[in-house]
């Protein structure tokens, strides 16, 4: 597998497990010209952004160590994209999670990092 098929296997591993929590997914890999997230889904009131990071072991860290702060301030630049595109109001319930992949462990980490 190439590196996009493996990206797209895990983050269909992701999307599944969040729906395990109950969360609805409504949207994966939206892009526009300044970047990408992976899985935008509801939970309950609050639109969530998720990264999602598979690292096949921990010896380099692990996944965690995988979303640097420039990382995060796109991922927080395309979400005000997306709010503004789907009229969205701008003071509604967002959040920021990730969805961390090592091997055959999954975490959700929510609140990952704060705008």
């Amino acid at each position: 597998m190439n590196k996009r098929e493996v990206g797209t296997r895990y983050e269909q591993r992701a999307c599944a497990y969040i729906e395990e929590e109950g969360m609805e997914v409504i949207e994966t890999n939206y892009r526009t010209q300044l970047g990408e997230i992976d899985i935008i889904a509801w939970d309950r009131e609050t639109l969530v952004f998720l990264e999602v990071k598979y690292r096949k072991d921990r010896s380099h860290g692990g996944a965690e160590f995988a979303i640097p702060r420039k990382k995060q301030l796109t991922i927080m630049k395309v979400a005000k994209i997306y709010i503004k595109m789907n009229r969205l109001p701008l003071n509604g319930y967002y959040r920021f999670d990730a969805v961390l992949i090592d091997g055959d462990e999954i975490r959700h980490i929510k609140n990952a990092w704060q705008a």
